[in-house]
């Protein structure tokens, strides 16, 4: 079974278990703070994906698998779940929406479409791997040594999260770049999964960011009907480190209102 990171309610839970898977190279520890800000009322659990993390190794990274996986996840937290995925996250999370519904209460899909994409994220691969371990001793090395290939240095912070200095054979990565890398036309695409999702479901979006545009929001209503959309200004695909604050808020006031009749 994936890792969970479990934030238990502060308080006695009114409300359902939240899910949250989060999206390429990163893991259940990014997602801390709004994990802990949102369970007061809930049991909120972070998951590590496959092949991240502390998560099991996986030959296959596909969106059926990864569905399985999180369907595996809430059968042993107890059905049904409120589920939030970003990114690589939310399409895991509407793949499981679109086939095995009844284990979701409400779904939140953070900056991404049920579409296939064309850019490739294997240039990231590539600058993580070009790292050379053995001559890394901190963090501040390791970021002067990816800034040659990576120059947002928001984006190098998050990258190298997921790098661990405390392996006992020193600094490894904490992804399995190897597979991540072969299978990236699966992960940048979408299965052309069928069905309906008749449950609320918010598509939470960055201004600034364009991975779900107007002419997405047909298809994402077919397979959503009952889909609602807001969009948090002055934030790109990464809306909940960029403005974690206004996402918490959103997020919260779509789980805890109460389904119209």
């Amino acid at each position: 079974m994936l890792n969970l990171i479990h934030h238990p309610a502060s308080q006695t839970p009114t409300q359902a278990p939240l899910v949250i898977a989060h999206g390429l190279f990163g893991s259940g520890r990014n997602w801390g703070v709004i994990a802990r800000r949102l369970a007061d009322i809930r049991d909120v659990h972070a998951v590590d994906m496959r092949n991240h993390g502390d998560s099991p190794r996986a030959a296959s990274h596909g969106y059926p698998d990864l569905a399985a996986d999180l369907a595996e996840v809430i059968a042993h937290i107890g059905a049904p779940v409120d589920l939030l995925g970003h990114s690589m996250g939310g399409k895991a999370a509407m793949q499981l929406a679109l086939t095995q519904g009844d284990l979701i209460r409400r779904l939140v899909v953070a900056d991404i479409a049920p579409v296939a994409y064309t850019h490739d994220q294997n240039r990231n691969v590539d600058a993580m791997r070009a790292l050379d371990l053995t001559r890394i001793a901190t963090r501040a090395e390791a970021d002067a040594a990816l800034a040659t290939r990576i120059d947002d240095p928001a984006l190098r912070a998050f990258f190298l999260q997921s790098l661990d200095f405390r392996a006992s054979d020193g600094p490894r990565w904490r992804l399995n770049l190897d597979v991540l890398e072969a299978e990236m036309p699966k992960i940048v695409g979408w299965p052309g999964t069928q069905g309906q999702f008749d449950r609320p479901a918010l598509f939470l979006t960055g201004a600034n960011s364009h991975y779900v545009r107007p002419e997405h929001r047909d298809t994402i209503r077919a397979h959503f009907p009952a889909a609602r959309f807001a969009r948090i200004p002055d934030a790109g695909h990464w809306l909940h480190a960029e403005k974690p604050r206004e996402f918490e808020e959103t997020v919260r006031i779509f789980l805890d209102t109460p389904a119209r009749a």
